[in-house]
């Protein structure tokens, strides 16, 4: 494995690991209220009223990218690949906030 193909491997494992642990996180509430779907490296959440947030791996950048309510990030891994930043913004801080907003009532994910 050349250094290129070891960096694209270790940036997967903690930026898959990253989107699984928000997937278990957003897939306690009610199907009705939001809805889960994983595809690839693409965490889609569909919520009652049709709004969407999409949160995917964006290789080439090491980033995760995460779009809602006409807003963009691409967040940064600190060393560990445990904390995503852009600017002050962290990636599941941003994610409640937005579903905070959408679902009109304070929401605190439970990451594990």
């Amino acid at each position: 494995m050349n250094p290129r193909e070891k960096q694209d491997a270790e940036f997967d494992k903690v930026a898959d690991a990253m989107l699984r642990r928000l997937e278990r996180a957003v897939s306690v509430f009610d199907p009705d209220e939001v809805e889960v779907e994983m595809a690839g490296d693409v965490l889609n959440l569909t919520l009652g009223s049709g709004q969407k947030i999409v949160i995917n791996r964006h290789r080439a950048a090491r980033q995760i990218w995460m779009a809602a309510q006409r807003k963009a990030w691409h967040f940064d891994p600190d060393a560990d690949g445990n904390v995503w930043k852009v600017g002050e913004a962290e990636l599941t801080a941003t994610l409640e906030q937005a579903l905070s907003s959408l679902l009109s009532r304070p929401i605190k994910l439970q990451l594990r």
